[in-house]
């Protein structure tokens, strides 16, 4: 057992891409050695900004050693008319290194049982350059040289060591050895490393803190002690701090300030500029109030720190002034004229302008009004959100800060005199931002939101500007995943294949098929049975908060002792009905066995208060009552019966077991077995 270490030496890579790069590296590297049948205990990852490292710990010094059986030609070609091995057989035998007769026949095929031997770790490890570091790929790829061979950034130096001997290997001009080098600034040096187990040791010496996970928490200390000092409130923005840990090897955290006079801006700008722009901590005062201050991380020591302290002030103070500057211009304009501006704002070439957009997104908005049942004031405000929503476009601070897109819409239409409900829809429409972002607090906002999805996929799909494999340059994917969780968050049940078909459009079926595929990812995402998804948003309603929640209560019922026989008897059902030509409405006339009558009442009795049902309820009502009483169905009499009067009504009262179920999910994609 030994040690090994990889290092690649790179440019500075960009931060977002630090650790995606560094997970693919340790997980290539896992898939070569197994594959390769080397044993090994754990992975340890390292990162910075200039070098992806991985220690392989408790490596095997040998491959294992394995038995294995080729299957091989069949016997009915294995001989010539002479007895003599074919060529086929030959052919096989040479590939498998061992003698014809060496085969070992077994029923019609023979078959090689060969043992190869293990190799020496050191000897699989030189095609790693090859195997693990040439096959990477990055969504950012650098060409250098005049070579053809891309990769994040160009590679300066590698370091691959098995305990401490070099186990070479070349790529390109690039030869593994065992020398790293320290902090660009401050340990410009070469690092020359004995054995693999220094790495950790040696290079926090020259100033590289190689362990991503203490440099983070080396920030995180220094951010709050600085604050804790200062008495602020500081919160260390998870995506922030990762991305701040990536451009650093040697981090060193201070407190930098702006005039107080900035705070006239809108907080949400100032907290834009500093966050989202130059990677900086916002700090609030014990009050909750923002101060006029910041805390930075420089990518060295505390040597000229006031130097550095007083650049990023400058930086900041810059972006600043021009956010003063559009605070103050664009309250001057006036909505109603910026609206009438929008209709000269192209929303895509082949859909037409905003205004058209907004108009096609307010007919959707007041539709689902009435659907999700709001109140008079709050469809009033869906109409009047809908009919300016987008014009903070067209101000000068959305120009400059497009991050502040709706944030500034509702920061001007408060100060316009709008509706607070308006003001508030205008920003909430583009929740969620991103995939697992916040979601709409208020109706208003949430319709709005949804309507806007909705008229994006729309129009997008008429256009036939359809997403494709990984290709999606109008992010539907993310609108159709937002308007799914809007809706499951505010559980608002509608039929949406009913909803759309009012909406003019030649591709409403390709529309719910790519919707549908949203919900089942977002449920696979929670939910560990593919087969318990499937029957859910196969149901026969198109009912997204519906789908959703079926999918969550039959999958806690799974464990359950009546839950196997229960979808058993209704996927029996199901299949039966599928053979009916024509389905017509059970008689108990024409019953022959009480049986029948007895599902006939649970059918009736659940129809009287089904759609007043919770789906726990309804589900609780099939396994315990209906699929029982279809199993005495089963149990008693031959549905398909010989007299047709008799199979058909049967057939029709099965049916109607099938409607009221199939209005929750299809159950025969459930896997019982």
């Amino acid at each position: 057992m030994g040690n090994y270490l990889l290092e690649i030496g790179l440019e500075e890579v960009p931060a977002h891409l630090v650790t995606p790069s560094i997970n693919q590296l340790a997980e290539r590297t896992q898939q070569f050695l197994l594959e390769n049948r080397v044993q090994f205990d754990k992975i340890v990852k390292y990162s910075t900004p200039r070098r992806l490292a991985i220690l392989v710990e408790n490596i095997a010094e040998t491959s294992e050693s394995k038995d294995e059986e080729v299957k091989g030609p069949s016997a009915k070609i294995a001989k010539d008319a002479e007895g003599n091995w074919s060529k086929a057989i030959q052919g096989f035998s040479r590939g498998q290194g061992i003698n014809p007769d060496e085969l070992v026949l077994r029923g019609d095929y023979y078959y090689a049982n060969k043992h190869i031997e293990g190799v020496a770790t050191s000897d699989i490890l030189t095609k790693i350059g090859d195997e693990v570091i040439g096959k990477m790929t990055f969504s950012t790829y650098m060409k250098w040289g005049n070579n053809d061979f891309l990769f994040v950034r160009p590679i300066q130096w590698m370091i691959s060591l098995l305990d401490d001997v070099i186990v070479p290997f070349e790529l390109l001009d690039v030869t593994a050895g065992r020398t790293s080098r320290g902090h660009r600034f401050l340990s410009n040096v070469e690092v020359v490393l004995n054995n693999a187990d220094e790495y950790s040791v040696k290079l926090p010496e020259h100033f590289v803190i190689v362990d991503s996970e203490h440099r983070k928490a080396e920030i995180s200390a220094q951010i709050m002690a600085l604050a804790a000092e200062r008495s602020w409130k500081v919160t260390l923005h998870k995506d922030l701090l990762e991305e701040v840990n990536n451009i650093v090897e040697y981090p060193t955290a201070f407190v930098g300030s702006f005039d107080e006079k900035y705070l006239d801006i809108p907080a949400e700008v100032l907290v834009t500029s500093m966050r989202d722009n130059q990677r900086y901590f916002e700090v609030y005062t014990a009050d909750g109030s923002l101060a006029p201050n910041f805390i930075s991380v420089r990518n060295g020591n505390s040597e000229y720190i006031e130097n550095v302290i007083s650049g990023n002030e400058k930086v900041l103070v810059a972006r600043l002034e021009d956010a003063e500057f559009f605070w103050k211009e664009d309250q001057k304009l006036k909505i109603d004229d910026l609206v009438k501006k929008l209709a000269k704002v192209t929303f895509h070439a082949k859909i037409g302008t905003l205004t058209e957009h907004m108009a096609r997104t307010k007919v959707i908005g007041e539709k689902l009004s009435v659907l999700t049942k709001l109140s008079s004031d709050e469809k009033e405000a869906v109409l009047r959100a809908a009919d300016i929503y987008k014009f903070d476009l067209l101000t000068g601070m959305v120009g400059e800060f497009d991050e502040l897109q709706g944030v500034m819409g509702e920061k001007y239409a408060l100060l316009s005199g709008e509706n607070v409900a308006v003001a508030v829809a205008i920003r909430e429409h583009y929740l969620p931002t991103v995939a697992d972002g916040i979601l709409p607090e208020s109706k208003v906002g949430a319709v709005l939101a949804i309507a806007d999805k909705l008229d994006s996929i729309l129009s997008f799909f008429n256009a036939g500007l359809i997403p494709s494999g990984s290709n999606d340059p109008y992010a539907l994917r993310r609108a159709a995943q937002g308007l799914i969780r809007v809706i499951e968050k505010f559980d608002w049940h509608f039929d949406l294949a009913e909803f759309i078909a009012q909406f003019a459009g030649e591709n409403h079926a390709e529309v719910l098929d790519f919707i549908r595929a949203r919900v089942q990812k977002l449920l696979l995402e929670r939910l560990d049975r593919y087969d318990i998804v499937e029957a859910a948003i196969n149901s026969n309603i198109f009912d997204i908060a519906g789908m959703m929640e079926s999918a969550y209560v039959i999958d806690s019922h799974k464990l359950h002792g009546p839950f196997k026989p229960a979808i058993e008897n209704i996927s029996r059902s199901i299949n039966l009905v599928k053979k009916a030509e024509i389905l017509g409405e059970a008689d108990p006339v024409f019953f022959e066995n009480e049986v029948e009558q007895k599902l006939y009442d649970t059918v009736c009795d659940l129809k009287e208060q089904w759609d007043e049902m919770p789906t726990e309820y309804k589900f609780r009502a099939i396994v315990h009552a209906l699929a029982p009483a279809v199993e005495l169905l089963f149990d008693n009499v031959m549905v398909m019966a010989d007299d047709e009067r008799i199979r058909d009504n049967r057939l029709a009262l099965l049916g109607h077991v099938v409607d009221l179920t199939s209005s929750i999910a299809d159950f025969s994609l459930i896997n019982t077995k």
